[in-house]
């Protein structure tokens, strides 16, 4: 599973808009819009604080585990 769609179905499960969540780690709705998209790839620092949002490993955010 890629980033896209693991962002996308962290923030259903927790029953989330994009603006929700975008406001919960300080970034703007187009910002996880488009990493829904996979047209942009999040930065380091927002691997992390959505790691630490979902209480996951970067790696399960990232697609690289299940």
């Amino acid at each position: 599973m890629e980033f896209k769609d693991r962002i996308k179905e962290l923030r259903i499960s927790k029953n989330l808009s994009q603006q929700q969540l975008a406001d919960k780690l300080g970034l703007s709705q187009s910002a996880v819009a488009k990493w829904e998209l996979g047209k942009t790839e999040p930065t380091a620092s927002a691997i992390i604080a959505v790691a630490k949002f979902f209480n996951e490993t970067s790696d399960y955010v990232l697609g690289l585990e299940d």
